[in-house]
């Protein structure tokens, strides 16, 4: 819910404040951007100290920073919260993706990470809604959901088991403050890509369905919950569908769909397959977002995946910063159609890299 619950009141905010487009767009934004810097460290650090003690403190920090704006009427200083705000959200999303890597093993785990996934769906689509009930009393209150974190801090202190940190091997040699494999590195490239592919969608799918007159707002909205609606439903299939296929496969399907499903948008100008596509591009997501994570989850000793799962973060964020940075100015010098084809073209050259670099592995069992 970290920007989510706000955005039916962006709009009430920038009226309010007197805001550009852009500067109001920084609210949701902003907190990205302290968490892609500040997830390594705090991955670094639960590898060292364990969860619970930085997970509650995190939850504490997101409760009390994210609810400022209940009382903030300066937009300098709204700002500086959601900075604060996002190194409370870096913390939330090492330490839970770490508590599951941890606390489950095999057939659990792959459960465990669908589950996840489906979480994470499903508050895109009902968080809206609150922030949206909400924002009919001021544009102050959808703030104070962010008060959950508080009572969720403390029982992470009562009831997350206080795993000890793994030690790492070497004993009291000095090591590099961050030290993560290339594979995880190329993953996390999958994940930055991934994500800047979706904020395409969220960014730039509204635009488009106004250019054929498609205003309303909740229409609009059921096309975007159609596409979390999916990806919940994938989720909670996700474990089986990697013990028949394997993760490898699962990434190069998500891929594939998303190159359908952007090409899809960047050619037709039906309604109804503007419902399609982002049902399709909500396939990828749903499987996606689990087989990743345990992708880099397994490819680390337990002592560095706090790391790993932290670099994910960073690369998770910064994608969905930097993607209407990047197509921005390609949707000013082109069209939204080019926009959706640059993306698809995008999807479908990384997708043909994944074939390459999996052929072996793509011949035999999963």
């Amino acid at each position: 819910m970290a920007g989510a619950v706000l955005v039916p009141v962006v709009e009430l905010i920038r009226t309010d404040l007197g805001l550009s487009s852009g500067a109001a767009g920084l609210i949701l934004t902003a907190h990205g951007l302290s968490l892609a810097v500040s997830g390594p460290v705090i991955g670094k650090a639960m590898d060292r100290w364990g969860v619970r003690g930085p997970l509650a403190a995190g939850l504490l920090l997101y409760g009390v920073a994210g609810a400022a704006g209940m009382v903030v009427t300066s937009y300098p200083v709204l700002i500086a919260s959601r900075l604060v705000f996002g190194v409370g959200a870096a913390v939330i999303f090492t330490g839970t993706t770490l508590s599951l890597l941890n606390l489950f093993d095999g057939a659990a785990r792959d459960r465990a990470m669908g589950y996840r996934g489906t979480a994470i769906s499903l508050g895109g689509i009902f968080f809206p809604l609150v922030g949206g009930a909400l924002g009919a009393i001021s544009w102050h209150a959808p703030f104070a959901v962010y008060l959950l974190g508080l009572p969720l801090g403390l029982a992470v202190l009562r009831l997350l088991p206080d795993s000890a940190p793994h030690p790492a091997p070497g004993g009291g040699k000095p090591r590099r403050l961050f030290s993560v494999p290339a594979g995880v590195l190329v993953l996390c490239g999958l994940q930055f890509v991934a994500s800047g592919l979706l904020y395409g969608v969220l960014v730039f799918l509204p635009l488009r369905l106004a250019e054929i007159g498609v205003t309303n707002p909740f229409t609009v909205a059921l096309f975007t919950a159609t596409m979390s609606l999916v990806m919940s439903v994938v989720g909670l299939g996700y474990a089986p569908l990697r013990a028949r296929l394997g993760n490898p496969r699962l990434v190069i399907g998500s891929f594939a769909t998303w190159t359908v499903a952007l090409a899809i948008l960047a050619v037709t100008e039906l309604p109804v397959l503007f419902l399609v596509a982002p049902s399709i591009f909500g396939i990828g997501m749903g499987l996606a977002v689990p087989a990743l994570t345990l992708m880099v989850g397994e490819q680390v000793p337990p002592h560095q995946r706090g790391q790993a799962t932290a670099v994910l973060a960073t690369a998770t964020f910064t994608g969905q910063f930097v993607s209407p940075l990047v197509l921005g100015p390609v949707q000013g010098a082109t069209s939204i159609p080019t926009t959706f084809a640059v993306c698809a073209a995008l999807a479908g050259v990384v997708l043909v890299g994944l074939l390459v670099m999996y052929r072996s592995s793509l011949r035999g069992g999963p």
